[in-house]
């Protein structure tokens, strides 16, 4: 039977697919030793306001540029901030139908007092991973003996290899970062994840996509959700347009 591995830095509050991935994987390593990217989806996301998206911040102590999301911390403020974004998700949210509950689920996530982020955020996705009762086992990369890789391509097969991985799915998004001859010549085979388009009803049309999974918690129950996590198409390397060689 192949093991299926997935990988990606931990995000905060990540859109549907990314739930997918780890639900589609047998393992799921959370890459907490890669490089903190300012302004990607790693302490930021959107959500609703008013039938517009919103981006949402998790704020992070000053820290120079370059250290791994393992070595970023919060902000003293963080709690608070935290607190604040509670009453705007109730205030933005309040005509959703599974708002209270949806509060319920974030609030011990939103003011958890771990101030490393990436462990702040390992335990809100493993938290929204019980809720949609997601069972697949979350490892962290920087407790692997990973050690010395040339590349990007080096890392993903030195990860599968210390956790006995031999297929490696990787959002769609990633096709021009790998070869599959290479992944071939290391015995293991290489596939992409595509989200299909998921659409519910919001307070308001037009549909806004791509949002927050806080946003598909507040309007879906639990059942919903996981009804769609298995909506996706898996693409094979070689057919995966775009891919260059």
């Amino acid at each position: 039977m192949t093991h299926t591995v997935a990988m990606m830095q931990p995000y905060w509050f990540p859109y549907l697919g990314y739930f997918q991935l780890i639900a589609a994987a047998d393992v799921f390593v959370l890459g907490d030793d890669l490089q903190y990217v300012k302004d990607g989806w790693i302490n930021r996301n959107r959500i609703l306001c008013n039938g517009e998206p919103q981006i949402i911040s998790l704020p992070l102590r000053k820290a120079p540029h370059g250290l791994a999301i393992n070595q970023r911390e919060l902000a003293g403020d963080a709690e608070a901030a935290m607190g604040k974004l509670l009453r705007t998700l109730g205030l933005h949210y309040a005509r959703a139908p599974y708002c209270k509950q949806v509060i319920a689920l974030l609030e011990p996530l939103l003011l958890h007092p771990q101030q490393n982020l990436a462990r702040y955020l390992g335990h809100t996705l493993r938290g929204l991973c019980a809720y949609l009762q997601i069972d697949t086992p979350i490892v962290v990369a920087s407790a692997l003996p990973v050690g010395a890789v040339t590349d990007k391509q080096h890392r993903v097969i030195r990860t599968l290899q210390c956790v006995g991985g031999s297929h490696y799915l990787n959002p769609i998004g990633g096709l021009d970062l790998y070869d599959p001859d290479y992944f071939a010549a290391a015995g293991m085979s290489l596939e992409f994840h595509r989200m299909n388009p998921v659409v519910y009803p919001q307070l308001r049309e037009p549909f806004v996509p791509s949002l927050s999974i806080i946003d598909v918690l507040m309007f879906n129950p639990a059942e919903r959700i996981r009804a769609w996590l298995p909506d996706f198409t898996r693409v094979p390397a070689r057919a995966a347009t775009g891919y260059v060689a």
